[in-house]
């Protein structure tokens, strides 16, 4: 199988990229600035893909909560994945898991300060998200 379809949808979001910063009136960076960007932005998604993980976060830097609050919070998530995602978070030092020995044993999952890097991000996407949700409502009405 080859590789060059995956190249050309690289440089295909490479030039997207590109023209967005064009459209903010900055000036257009060469293609090994926007191959850098786009580096960027896949690693970020690789960290935090999925459906929960930037929930997962939101949570925890709001206050530290034990495993069944965040569950509860949080939901249609199953413990299984719960816990999948706490690990992958804890992992990359988005999250620390606290061990309390009192019996039973109790364990709080709080925010990094790692974590709270992403504030900007989960604003803009927030704002986003309400942007959308208007978009569909909009779109919806006119189909009715």
């Amino acid at each position: 199988m080859s590789t060059y379809p995956k190249v050309t949808a690289y440089i295909g979001v490479s030039d997207y990229l590109c023209v967005m910063k064009v459209i903010k009136d900055e000036n257009l960076p060469d293609k090994e600035a926007c191959a850098g960007s786009l580096k960027n932005v896949i690693d970020a998604l690789y960290v935090l893909n999925g459906k929960w993980k930037l929930a997962l976060i939101l949570s925890l830097v709001q206050s530290s909560k034990r495993f069944n609050e965040i569950q509860q919070e949080l939901t249609g998530i199953s413990a299984k994945v719960l816990a999948k995602e706490l690990k992958d978070l804890e992992l990359n030092d988005f999250i620390k898991r606290n061990v309390y020995p009192t019996t039973p044993v109790s364990i709080i999952y709080e925010a990094t300060g790692y974590s709270r890097t992403l504030k900007n991000v989960l604003g803009e996407l927030s704002a986003w998200g309400e942007q959308h949700r208007e978009k569909v409502k909009q779109s919806m009405r006119k189909q009715s």
